[in-house]
């Protein structure tokens, strides 16, 4: 039944994505008149804030183009929307994205934006003082199947920790990362592993403290793809050149960052006011960036290290991780080309 729903779903997808094709309007000049961007309501998007604020995806695909923003509150959300074809171009993560891929097949990464930049925050009295601790605490991530819950499985792998309901094991919840303040403030959850800024944020109202920094989250000692750059394969097919500008546009967004910090948190602060409806403090902006690593590479293997998780996880069906090839999901030929001038 199941396999027949995904048929369904992959036909209605041809359909959607022929149909967009017929329906594309295009500019004198042969651009789509529309580029349909999708960014999260986070800090860690940074590098896409800024190329939003600073006008670089407007400078790269020219005036006539019209950018068009939809901000999404998870990866789920934002990897759906690829696969159906509602935006060209996102800033994702790679846990969700990569799921979504091996069903729908119809986008690829182009880029990386940011690496690393998620803690695990235990609430202040919940006797956690590192993963050890974690055997019969509730733990929340954002959502399931995402990149902070890829990394909260391998971090309790590597103690020999369990996730489940019984006694001995560790248990999990969804909790938004907004939610999960007041959560520690109920003492409902006793940790959370959470992208930034929400571990600052919650050092800063006293609830909790940073147990494992960015740099100790798996995999690959949080040097592992967090924010990634993906493209529809019609994009890419049609309009190779509105994707090269996409990557462009995201490269000076991470040149910025890095060459004019203080200049960069006003400009961040700006589109995390439009797109989540209020601003934040400077001071957390920049303690939240000091937590990650903002570049446009893309590792293949840690990806497939990550989706062998979520395949153990069964947020992955119909492939066994002896079998997980995502090199063709990933397509840098285009950052190359970038990269070198053409």
């Amino acid at each position: 039944m199941r396999k027949k729903a995904w048929m369904l779903l992959l036909l209605l997808l041809f359909v959607v994505t022929m149909l967009s094709a017929c329906e594309e309007k295009l500019t004198a000049s042969g651009k789509p008149q529309v580029v349909r961007v999708g960014v999260f309501k986070n800090v860690t998007h940074a590098a896409a804030y800024i190329a939003l604020e600073k006008g670089y995806f407007a400078r790269e695909w020219g005036d006539e183009v019209k950018v068009e923003v939809t901000a999404f509150d998870n990866g789920s959300d934002l990897s759906i929307a690829m696969a159906t074809g509602d935006i060209d171009v996102g800033f994702v993560g790679p846990g969700p994205a990569t799921t979504f891929f091996l069903k729908s097949g119809n986008y690829r990464v182009v880029s990386g934006s940011n690496n690393g930049g998620a803690v695990l925050v235990a609430r202040n009295g919940a006797g956690i003082n590192g993963v050890k601790d974690l055997v019969d605490k509730t733990i929340a991530i954002p959502s399931k199947g995402n990149t902070n819950e890829i990394s909260l499985r391998m971090l309790l792998q590597q103690e020999g920790i369990s996730l489940g309901r019984d006694t001995g094991s560790a248990h999990l919840i969804v909790r938004s990362p907004s939610d999960a303040l007041i959560s520690f403030r109920q003492k409902e959850i006793d940790a959370t592993l959470v992208p930034e800024p929400w571990g600052t944020q919650i050092e800063k109202a006293g609830l909790g403290k940073v147990v494992v920094d960015w740099q100790g989250v798996p995999p690959n000692h949080g040097d592992y793809p967090t924010v990634i750059m993906v493209a529809s394969d019609s994009l890419i097919q049609r309009h190779r050149d509105i994707v090269k500008g996409a990557i462009k546009a995201n490269m000076d967004g991470i040149a910025f960052i890095q060459n004019n910090p203080e200049q960069a948190y006003e400009l961040i602060n700006n589109q995390l006011k439009q797109y989540s409806g209020k601003g934040m403090d400077k001071g957390l902006i920049k303690a939240s960036l000091s937590r990650l690593k903002l570049t446009t590479d893309v590792d293949v293997k840690v990806m497939e290290e990550m989706a062998r998780v979520s395949i153990a996880a069964r947020y992955i069906k119909g492939i066994k991780e002896n079998e997980l090839d995502l090199r063709k999901f990933v397509d840098l030929s285009m950052l190359e080309e970038v990269k070198s001038g053409k």
